[in-house]
């Protein structure tokens, strides 16, 4: 490095040589550029010397390691010493070529300077190594520093979470303590209550005692007029005997007069229940959410005529051009056994569905069933979210125990027990199983190779005593069932839920049993894949749900049809509800519908389809297989005869659903 800092500046000075003798004296003569060699005096003074350079630093001002502030004063410090190299470089370019002793005297100058610059640089360059070090030491300090502090940020949260569970725990330990002083003052105060009344007891014992003392004084005196009136009593006693006597068998007579007239009154409701059609269907319209309000004013397409309860009627707007003429609107007429607006209440649906559902007690199996489109509030109507609001399963439920309860005085006892499945995808999923536990397969299973009656196997069944633990179920299902978010629904269902409802009666003075079940299906909505959205399993979902209600469908029109065969078995769907929808219970359908303008193609294809089971006859329903409560039928009052002609001419006219 030095080597190059020395040729570039001879090269410099050789350039302003050449360009000094144009401004320089003459040059010498010949002979004095041949006595070169050997100088004399005179030589020697005809030449002119050379000043010595001066230092491009002061003396004493070494580069160190506080230099930090002069570092732009040593940069800054090359050109001067460049410009004082050229400066004396101009001053000696007087100088004749044949000077060589001055050329290299100035030649010594510049190197010695450029030596001080390279010397100021690697001081320079030290300073800056040594704050190098000091910033990497002060930097590794700060790191080991950040790691402690991480450290104890670490340590005070782990104490911090110990607190706070600590906190928990003391919290708990004081509301139970609280509550154990509740309950000790509670029977404090129970003890002194008994305690005054004992007081109250031992003062009236002692009157007692007193007024006895009197009163056995008088016994005496009595006593004879006592064993007269014994013998007068004894003779009332045996006429009294007899009297019991007669009316025990007085009695008796009521009680049989009374089961007959409950079987009467069995029989009656059955045939009322038969003359209504062994399928109804119910319309329900649910309200507009909060959050429809904003897209929808009021509901122009549903009309529900006046005073007609069991019509709804959908109008739109005619969009077609082709085809036929067209029309201001287009109206579509409906026709169920009931139709409820969207003001109905639960209580107002299940008044209409509760004489159905005593049929259960009496020996029938009962079937209900929601059907909709998704978000339409199926699982609302048969669950319900708060009491005041629960749905059709826990209101039949509380009928049932209610109507067990009363017919308890009459010699009856009945036992419960409750399962509760879904159909995901066309697998059969147990919802009573502990969360985490998985359970044999289950399958669906005839009961006996001769028996039309079929049956889940591997199935949880709970015995149930009251209505509050089958809300418990209820819950504990209602937490493992498969719903998911999708285009159309917040929380939609995406499987059939089906409860089932299990009924065994006995009667031990008469050796009666009756054996039947209640069903209760919240079917999933069917939905559009282009509404919803469905993407990868909620695809599969909506699919797995579109084709059972497909089948479901298909099920329906072969017993319209009145076909040799129906498909039950092309979905798990229509083969566990078999037994249902092949005549041998009492079915309810509820179609839900949404009350959306958006949703109207949805609606009308549901409505359709309510109206083709509407049209559906499937035959009577026959009591349970073992149940002899209506074995023997009582023959139908002429009253009844006539009822039965009035509500046959009316069904005839509900059937007809106007297309």
């Amino acid at each position: 490095m030095r080597t190059n800092i020395c040729q570039k500046a001879y090269r410099k000075h050789r350039t302003m040589e050449k360009r000094a003798p144009s401004e320089g004296p003459p040059a010498a003569p010949p002979k004095e550029k041949r006595s070169r060699t050997a100088l004399g005096p005179a030589a020697s003074k005809a030449a002119p010397r050379v000043p010595p350079r001066a230092p491009l630093r002061p003396p004493g001002a070494a580069a160190g390691r506080n230099d930090g502030p002069r570092k732009a004063a040593s940069v800054a410090a090359a050109p001067r010493t460049a410009s004082a190299t050229s400066t004396s470089s101009r001053g000696a370019c007087k100088r004749a070529p044949w000077d060589l002793r001055g050329q290299l005297s100035d030649l010594l100058g510049q190197l010695g300077s450029v030596r001080e610059a390279l010397g100021q640089a690697q001081g320079q360059m030290q300073r800056l190594e040594g704050e190098n070090r000091e910033l990497e030491s002060s930097n590794e300090a700060l790191r080991q520093q950040v790691e402690q502090l991480q450290t104890k940020l670490g340590e005070r949260k782990c104490r911090e979470s110990r607190l706070s569970a600590r906190v928990s725990t003391l919290e708990l330990e004081l509301s139970q303590r609280l509550q154990e002083l509740q309950q000790s003052r509670h029977r404090e105060e129970v003890l002194l209550a008994e305690e005054r009344l004992r007081r109250q007891e031992t003062d009236e014992a002692l009157g007692r005692v007193q007024a006895l003392s009197e009163q056995l004084e008088n016994t005496g005196m009595q006593l004879q007029q006592t064993q007269q009136q014994l013998q007068e009593q004894l003779e009332q006693v045996a006429a009294l005997r007899e009297l019991v006597t007669s009316q025990r068998v007085l009695l008796a007579e009521h009680e049989e007069r009374i089961h007959r007239l409950d079987e009467e009154r069995r029989t009656l409701h059955n045939d009322i229940q038969e003359l209504r059609g062994n399928i109804r269907v119910f319309c329900r319209v649910r309200p507009l959410l909060p959050e429809e309000l904003q897209r929808q004013q009021g509901l122009p397409h549903l009309h529900f005529p006046a005073g007609d309860a069991r019509s709804l009627v959908l109008t739109r707007p005619d969009d077609s051009q082709v085809g036929r003429e067209r029309r201001a609107e287009l109206r579509y007429d409906f026709s169920f056994d009931r139709v409820f607006p969207p003001s109905a209440s639960q209580q107002d649906i299940f008044k209409e569905i509760q004489l159905l559902v005593q049929s259960a007690l009496d020996g029938y199996p009962v079937c209900i069933f929601a059907y909709g489109q998704t978000g339409s509030g199926k699982t609302f109507t048969m669950e319900g979210p708060a009491p005041e609001s629960r749905g059709m399963i826990p209101r039949a439920v509380r009928h049932l125990f209610r109507g067990a309860r009363e017919l308890a005085g009459r010699g009856w006892q009945y036992d419960f027990s409750a399962s509760f499945l879904e159909i995901y995808n066309e697998g059969l999923r147990d919802l009573l199983l502990a969360r985490g536990e998985r359970g044999s397969e289950l399958e669906i299973r005839r009961l006996a190779p001769d028996s039309d009656e079929l049956h889940v196997s591997n199935l949880t069944w709970v015995p149930v005593e009251s209505e509050e633990q089958v809300l418990e179920l209820l819950l504990r299902a209602g937490s493992q069932r498969s719903v998911a978010r999708t285009g159309l629904n917040e929380r939609s269902s995406r499987s059939h839920s089906v409860f089932q409802l299990c009924i065994q009666g006995h009667h031990a003075a008469r050796d009666l049993r009756c054996a039947s079940s209640l069903t209760l299906v919240d079917l999933a909505g069917s939905e559009r894949l282009e509404k919803s959205g469905s993407v990868g399993s909620r695809l599969r979902e909506t699919q797995s749900i579109n084709s059972s209600l497909s089948a479901l469908g298909l099920v329906i029109s072969a017993l319209c049809n009145k076909e040799p065969h129906i498909p039950y078995r092309n979905s798990k769907l229509t083969f566990l509800l078999q037994n249902c929808v092949g005549g041998h219970a009492k079915v309810l359908m509820i179609v839900t519908i949404s009350p959306l303008e958006e949703n109207f193609a949805e609606l009308l294809n549901s409505l359709r389809f309510a109206s083709k089971v509407n049209e559906c006859m499937i035959g009577t329903a026959q009591p349970t297989q073992g149940c002899q409560i209506l074995e023997k039928r009582l023959p139908i009052l002429p009253i009844i005869k006539e009822i039965w002609f009035i509500l046959k001419a009316k069904s005839s006219a509900i059937y007809k659903v106007p297309v």
